[in-house]
């Protein structure tokens, strides 16, 4: 699907945002592993949701998405049937449940789609085939069998904190005690922190130690008969950046405690110079004049593609750096975001680790046509990109919205963007 976006700016106004595609994986791979069943209250859903549930299916759970919520009928411990568990394009679904399907004892053939087979996940499957699992090779399809045994995993933190995740989820369900240790420093904290905080609610212990984590074994998933999700601060902030840019436009639906990362969006924007005001759950992001600044994108990768147009509205030069893992993301973001940027006339430098914006944009006449090499997060930044900075975008294959957020173009025509499916 190809959509043109008109250049005409958006309205003030509120935006309901819907529930974290991240916190709704923890929540969903915890309730799977409870000891009893329960529900889950999820606003709005995405592809990659899907595909978690489609996995946990497929690894023996039973549920059923009604009206009233999400119902969850754990997923069995004794023995269990071969399965092959389809992806799609989530890395985190896939992340997360490679260690789960190897401390359950299942034969699993893992596959997916887009990048997904090509972003890296060899070093986790080195742990599992180190602990007790067979592993058919590094990259999807991958076959794993036997059970995973309890022991010291080591792993570098600023490949992806997925890799970790995975882990703490499936660690305690083995009967000796483990550790994680991590060999570099830790990058995209707050989806750890995420982790934490889920598996707390559901009565996992996990100690941090100097080294990483220490995972008592022998533990049981027992969480809350029903459950409701956070909002996502990431697609949150496509809507804040909007109102930094131009105008003034709330979100409700944000816990303003979250362990998210990506609520970082809120001190970034303001270190910009946009003005923001938060009342209970909902926070108002309003334009001030904005001066470019330099972001350090260790912790929060995907907030890079819509603060790229921030850097592009603001005066002077924003540097974005320790960006690097974005080439490995749906699609080399670094990469994409420099040309998308240079073709709506925005003066960028690609660096290896980053990206150099000089504020201002010169677009050249008549219609620009994007190419979003199918990633949700360049498209929705750029159609924030034609409403805020006047230009006429078409962007091809806008579609890959339903990723993440496919309500995003509803809610844009709601502010008042005009959009055209072509």
């Amino acid at each position: 699907m190809n959509v043109k976006i008109g250049k005409n700016p958006l309205n003030k106004g509120q935006v309901r945002i819907i529930s974290s595609k991240s916190d709704g994986h923890r929540s969903l791979i915890a309730a799977a592993l409870a000891e009893e069943e329960s529900v889950l209250f999820v606003d709005g859903w995405s592809e990659d949701l899907e595909a978690t549930v489609r996995c946990l299916k497929g690894l023996g759970a039973e549920i059923y998405q009604e009206p009233s919520g999400i119902e969850i009928v754990p997923i069995p411990r004794n023995g269990g049937r071969e399965a092959l568990l389809d992806c799609g394009e989530s890395g985190s679904t896939l992340r997360f449940l490679l260690p789960v399907a190897a401390a359950l004892g299942r034969k699993v053939t893992f596959d997916g789609k887009g990048r997904l087979p090509e972003r890296p996940i060899g070093i986790l499957l080195e742990e599992l085939a180190q602990h007790g699992c067979t592993v058919s090779g590094d990259k999807l399809p991958v076959e794993i069998s036997g059970k995973l045994e309890s022991g010291v995993y080591r792993l570098p933190g600023n490949i992806s904190s997925q890799f970790i995740t995975g882990l703490l989820f499936a660690l305690p369900l083995l009967e000796g005690d483990s550790e994680i240790r991590l060999t570099t420093d830790v990058e995209s904290r707050g989806y750890i922190d995420m982790t934490l905080k889920t598996l707390k609610i559901f009565g996992v212990e996990i100690i941090e130690n100097e080294h990483g984590w220490f995972i008592p074994g022998g533990q049981t998933y027992h969480g809350p008969r029903m459950r409701f999700t956070e909002g996502d601060w990431s697609n949150a902030a496509f809507w804040l950046t909007a109102g930094a840019i131009k105008g003034s436009i709330g979100c409700q639906g944000l816990d303003m405690e979250s362990a998210q990362g990506d609520r970082a969006i809120v001190s970034l924007l303001e270190e910009f110079g946009a003005e923001s005001k938060a009342i209970l759950n909902q926070i108002t992001m309003t334009h001030r004049e904005m001066k470019g600044i330099r972001i350090d994108a260790a912790q929060i990768p995907d907030l890079v593609p819509i603060l790229c147009i921030a850097g592009a509205a603001a005066e002077g030069e924003t540097v974005i750096y320790n960006a690097g893992r974005l080439r490995m993301k749906e699609s080399d973001r670094l990469a994409v975001m420099a040309e998308c940027l240079k073709k709506i006339g925005v003066a960028v430098e690609e660096r290896e680790e980053g990206l150099l914006i000089k504020g201002g944009c010169n677009p050249p006449e008549g219609e620009v046509v994007l190419d979003a090499h199918n990633d949700h997060r360049i498209v929705m930044a750029m159609a924030i990109a034609a409403v805020s900075l006047g230009v006429d975008i078409i962007i091809e294959q806008a579609d890959a919205v339903k990723k993440s957020y496919p309500s995003f173009f509803a809610e844009l025509t709601k502010l008042g963007g005009v959009v055209h499916v072509l």
